[in-house]
Formats: structure tokens, sequence, C-alpha cells
């Protein structure tokens, strides 16, 4: 690409930008940041692609700013909310922040010679800044009317809950943000998603009247799923960077279950790989969707960046074990690092003794739940959507002995070809 702004454009990340911007980042070196609210101890997917605009600017010879949003989160962002945030306090923020900044680090080269990244907390500006002489600052400089016409502020506004002063207020402390960076590390792009845009223009406006000079903004479109859930929702629910919080394995099988519809757009959006290799991918998956090469790829390359090789390695294996049949011969200790994340229940091992205990019944278990009834349960066995250990059961007074299970202490059962069930036996 012959620079970012032409390189973002591919990928389908522009979805508004400043006029102009196109043709500074094709000629200058710029310093850019994008926000990043402490709401919990862990950054998601639904960050993911602000981070890796940060990571595409900096290999592009730009310099990235982080801001971990110590200031800004003791408030709560409006935009794209229906109703107020919870307002956390000062403990919980910066244990928040502790948890994102290495997330941080895996995408950001904080030695890189001539343009390394920096992440700044806005708590060091904002909690130092007294009322006064913010509202002298800052807010002299926008009036009320500027204020409502902005989106996060006007939709709010149309709800029933409507907006307090202390969110309303949200747009002048993120402006005076960019007015900061700017004074301080020479930042004249902020970069952000699509509902970001009213906030960015803000600071924009506060540069220009202020030190009159130019600024630039740039948003990314919010991203989607083609099944019209919201990306990086699950059943299982949100899909967190934290290995602690989302397993690698589970963060892995997320990427691998993209609908074919949106798995190009991902790879461009979330990996680093290049034109060509994509283009490919792309021909590819076109002719033989089946393959669900472009999943594998996809899968690989954003569990690589987010949690290294040997966690890619133990999720592809844990992967290839989930669907093999030769899970009978890993130990307990494997079945569990690999079924960690699966619905599980306790039974008395006293059940599978001597004659055992029938499939049907187990099914039908209120602890195991795979089977509303027996009814049910049987129809499941004789139409071949239940599986032991991997293997398919077909006969419907087939019962269970402890010797049939793993270690002598499990069994995984599985209704179809995704809704698993760890039964241990106690």
């Amino acid at each position: 690409m012959a620079n970012l702004y032409d390189e973002f454009q591919w990928r389908g990340i522009v979805y508004d930008a400043t006029e102009g911007l196109g043709d500074v980042l094709a000629k200058e070196r710029v310093t850019a940041y994008i926000g990043f609210d402490p709401t919990a101890s862990s950054l998601h997917v639904g960050n993911l692609l602000p981070m890796t605009a940060l990571a595409r600017l900096q290999r592009f010879g730009h310099t990235p700013i982080a801001i971990a949003g110590g200031g800004t989160g003791m408030i709560g962002d409006p935009s794209g909310k229906s109703q107020e945030r919870s307002l956390l306090s000062r403990e919980q923020i910066e244990e928040n922040l502790a948890g994102i900044k290495p997330q941080l680090a895996r995408f950001l080269d904080f030695e890189r010679a001539g343009n390394p990244a920096r992440v700044v907390n806005n708590a060091d500006w904002l909690g130092a800044i007294d009322l006064l002489s913010f509202l002298r600052d800052a807010g002299k400089y926008f009036t009320v009317n500027y204020m409502l016409q902005k989106e996060s502020v006007s939709r709010r506004l149309e709800s029933e809950e409507g907006i307090s002063y202390t969110e309303f207020s949200y747009l002048l402390l993120q402006a005076y943000d960019f007015l900061q960076l700017f004074d301080r590390y020479g930042c004249t792009l902020q970069m952000g998603g699509s509902d970001q845009w009213g906030n960015i223009t803000a600071g924009i406006d506060l540069i220009r009247k202020l030190r009159a000079k130019k600024a630039h903004g740039l948003v990314m479109p919010l991203v989607t799923m083609a099944s019209g859930v919201k990306f990086g929702k699950t059943e299982a629910g949100t899909i967190w960077l934290d290995p602690a919080r989302t397993s690698p394995f589970r963060f892995y099988q997320f990427w691998l279950n993209t609908d074919d519809r949106d798995v190009i757009p991902y790879l461009k959006y979330f990996t680093f790989l290049e034109r060509g290799p994509i283009e490919e991918i792309e021909h590819a998956t076109a002719s033989e969707p089946e393959k669900r090469e472009a999943q594998r790829v996809l899968a690989r390359e954003v569990t690589t960046l987010v949690h290294g090789a040997e966690p890619l390695a133990r999720a592809e294996q844990a992967s290839s074990v989930l669907f093999g049949e030769d899970i009978a011969t890993l130990s307990v200790d494997e079945v569990l690092a690999v079924f960690e994340d699966v619905p599980s229940s306790e039974v008395s091992g006293a059940a599978f003794e001597h004659a055992g205990l029938g499939i049907v019944d187990l099914l039908a278990d209120p602890r195991v739940q795979l089977a509303p009834s027996k009814s049910e349960a049987r129809r499941l066995v004789q139409s071949g959507g239940v599986y032991v250990n991997n293997r398919r059961v077909t006969d419907v007074q087939m019962r269970l002995t402890r010797d049939q299970a793993i270690g002598g202490r499990l069994f995984v059962l599985r209704k179809g070809q995704k809704q698993n069930h760890l039964v241990r036996l106690t």
C-alpha cells in the first residue's frame, strides 16, 4: 500500500474521516491516539479493531498513543449507550487499568526506534484540573446548542432516561484530552469507532480555536456479525482478551465459528496478512467454502496475536480432540483442560457400578438436561444425534459403567455437533 490511509481503505476501516487526512498520512509522520475505557479489567474482541488500527499506524512509521481513560472512566461515555453507566470507584479503575495495559502491549511496540508507542492515563491531567479552570479553558468554547447536536447526546435526550449532566460533560472531557495530547506530544489525529465522531470533532474544534492548528479525525465502522448478533457476544457471554475470563480454546473456537459472510472482512480487520494472501484465501473460500480454510487462518492469526504461539498450539490440539475419536486416550486432566468451558454436573459414581446407568436416563437427568424427557432422549439416540466420549451412540438400551468413563471419572456427552456436557463421577 502507498500509505496508511490506502491500507485502511482497502481493509474497510474508514467509515468517515476529516478532509485531507489521506494526503497528510501520505506526506507526514503523525502522532495519533485512540481511547480505551477501563470499564473492566480486560479488553474484549470489540476492542480489537482500534488496537490493530494503532498497530498498523505504527508499522507505517507513525506514532501511536493509547489512552487508558482513568479520568474519563470516572464519568462514562454516553456514546452508543441507551442508559447511564454505573460509576466505578478509583480503586476499580486502577485495577482495570492494570489489566488493560499488558493487553495493549501485545499490539504496540514501546521500544521501536523513531516512533515508540505510549500508553497514557488521562487522569494525569483531568484529575489535576479544577472545575473553574476547566470551564474557562474548555467549556466556554462550546455552546449548549453545539453539544445538543452531537448524536451521543441527542439520542440519549430522546430516551426515557435522558442524560445526566455528568455524562453530558463527557464530550468536553474528550475534547480536552485531544488538546492535552496535542500540547504534550504533538498529537494531530484521533481515531475511534463511528459512534465517536461527535467527540472527535469537538476536540478538533477546540484545537482550532485555542491553538489555531488543524487536527484530524478518522472513525472506523462498528463491527457487526452477519447473523445479526452483536459482535463478540455468544451464548456464553462476552469474548474477553484475558485468558482467565475467556480461555484461549474458547477464544480460538469463536473465530473458527465465523460466518462465511464475515470471514474475509474479519481477516482484513483483525489480522496483519497482506493483500495477496487474503485475496488467495478469498478465492479458495469462494470455490471450496466447505473446507473453511479462511476460518482456520483467521482463528490461528488472531489467537496468536492475543495469546501467543503456545496457547494457539494447545487450542488447536484441543479442537482436534473435540471433534476427533481419540478422546478416550486422554488423561482426566487433559480432558478437563479441553472442556473447561463446557457445562458440567456431578453424578454419583455408584449409579455406574454393576449394570451401569442407561444412556436415556442420563440424557434426561435434570442435572444434565441434554434432553427434556426420556422420550426425547430416545429420539435423539435413535436419530444418531448423541455421542459419548466422541463416539456416536445409536442403541437406546446402552448402559454406561465406570470402566467406560475416562480415567474412571468422566463422560463427555455431546448432542449434535456443538452442545457438550461433562459428567463427573463422584
